[in-house]
């Protein structure tokens, strides 16, 4: 069963009791204020519940109701009536919020038990859609810090991990053609910052963001759901999640607005090997969350993604559709094909790797042209230091224009003037 999104219209109703449990929450709450806040959400009707989840601050409830040490559990009594008593009346927005909360800060036993009520009742499409929503919400709070850095509980998390993948196998025996998650590396392969002096420093790569949206929208004439596109990165990560968060608010400020992050560790810094390893365990890790899914990944040449690349590909080829990567160390033409032959597609620019999305089948004709149309038009605005800097790319670029227009349709050639 399909739990329906809430309706965008506010419902009257909610505003009184809203506002009282606002108003409890600004100040200390004794036992009458928590009494009264578990009165009013008993109280809901099931749509006014779905709201007031949607509405409220859900740390600060969560962190204001507690369970006193002569009683009364009120805290304990919350999780109950929310998670179990009446999670059947929340929509799935309404349980990622929830379950967003409760990762918050330490989460403790009473905690985990809550979200495992939360997972175990949600069943087949609506626990993707559960997924996706956490990892929606943006910040480092996501669905792959909840399960393996929020939930303590080694056999805790492989029970919902089990529900996951047998929820998963009813997604996938519903559907002709699986989505597809983009992990994407993000220097030298999302913008110019490592070893690629041939850009500006920082310069978004001309047409990255159309590759990715692309390969996101997929290639029939109904587009894919949006919003699957994840960065795994050799940057470390740290218990407080600034990395993660400092990485979202640079991509952000470079164009790319929604994207979850995989970071990487202090200890597998040093080497493209030990990078490489530490972005597999991450890999193996999301692919656990997301059994339901096909995966792409977009790497560069740069540091031990060509290795991370390969490695995937031995361990999941029938889920890893493709491997492209950002040549940006002048491999040579028979290392390409070596690769290539392996499943690992080298590309100059972003228009070369759509024409190798769209042999692939990831793409469509018309997605292609939209990459390389973007690309063009960011290439103009790149402010290269000079003639003989520009000059290589625009070759490269317009020879990836010729290639590609030879397989587009007329209607589609692209024009090859820069």
């Amino acid at each position: 069963m399909t739990i329906d999104a809430p309706s965008d219209a506010p419902i009257p109703s909610v505003l009184p009791k809203l506002d009282e449990i606002r108003q409890r929450l600004r100040s200390r709450t004794d036992r009458q204020d928590e009494r009264r806040i578990l009165e009013i959400l008993a109280g809901a009707t099931a749509a006014e519940l779905d709201q007031l989840l949607l509405e409220l601050d859900l740390r600060a409830l969560l962190g204001d109701v507690d369970d006193r040490l002569m009683g009364p559990d009120n805290r304990t009594a919350l999780l109950e009536l929310l998670t179990a008593e009446r999670l059947g009346d929340l929509g799935i927005p309404a349980r990622a919020a929830l379950a967003s909360a409760l990762q918050r800060g330490r989460t403790g036993r009473l905690d985990e038990q809550a979200l495992r009520r939360i997972w175990i009742g949600t069943r087949g499409a609506d626990v993707t859609r559960l997924k996706n929503a956490l990892d929606g919400r943006g910040g480092y709070h996501d669905l792959h810090q909840l399960f393996y850095h929020d939930i303590d509980d080694d056999a805790l998390r492989e029970e919902l991990l089990a529900h996951i993948a047998r929820e998963a196998v009813a997604v996938s025996a519903s559907v002709s053609t699986r989505e597809v998650k983009i992990l994407s590396d993000i220097d030298d392969t999302f913008y110019a910052n490592w070893k690629d002096a041939r850009y500006p420093k920082k310069t978004v790569y001309p047409g990255v963001l159309q590759f990715y949206a692309e390969l996101d929208r997929g290639p029939g004439a109904e587009p894919g759901r949006p919003g699957d596109l994840t960065f795994v990165t050799a940057r470390p990560g740290d218990r407080l999640g600034l990395v993660e968060d400092a990485t979202l608010e640079a991509l952000a400020a470079r164009g790319q607005l929604a994207a979850t992050v995989l970071a990487g560790s202090f200890t597998r810094l040093i080497g493209n090997r030990a990078i490489a390893e530490k972005k597999l365990e991450n890999f193996v890790e999301y692919r656990r969350l997301y059994p339901e899914y096909d995966f792409v990944f977009v790497g560069d040449s740069g540091q031990g993604d060509i290795h991370f690349g390969q490695r995937m590909l031995e361990l999941a080829p029938e889920a890893v559709k493709a491997v492209f990567i950002h040549d940006v160390v002048a491999t040579p033409e028979h290392a390409r094909l070596d690769l290539a032959v392996g499943g690992v597609r080298l590309f100059d620019t972003y228009i070369g790797a759509a024409l190798e999305a769209l042999e692939l089948g990831l793409l469509g004709p018309e997605g292609a042209a939209r990459v390389a149309e973007a690309a063009i038009g960011a290439f103009r605005a790149i402010p290269f230091p000079s003639h003989a800097h520009r000059q290589p790319r625009r070759l490269e670029m317009m020879l990836d224009v010729a290639r590609l227009n030879e397989v587009l349709p007329p209607s589609l050639l692209i024009e090859t003037t820069l």
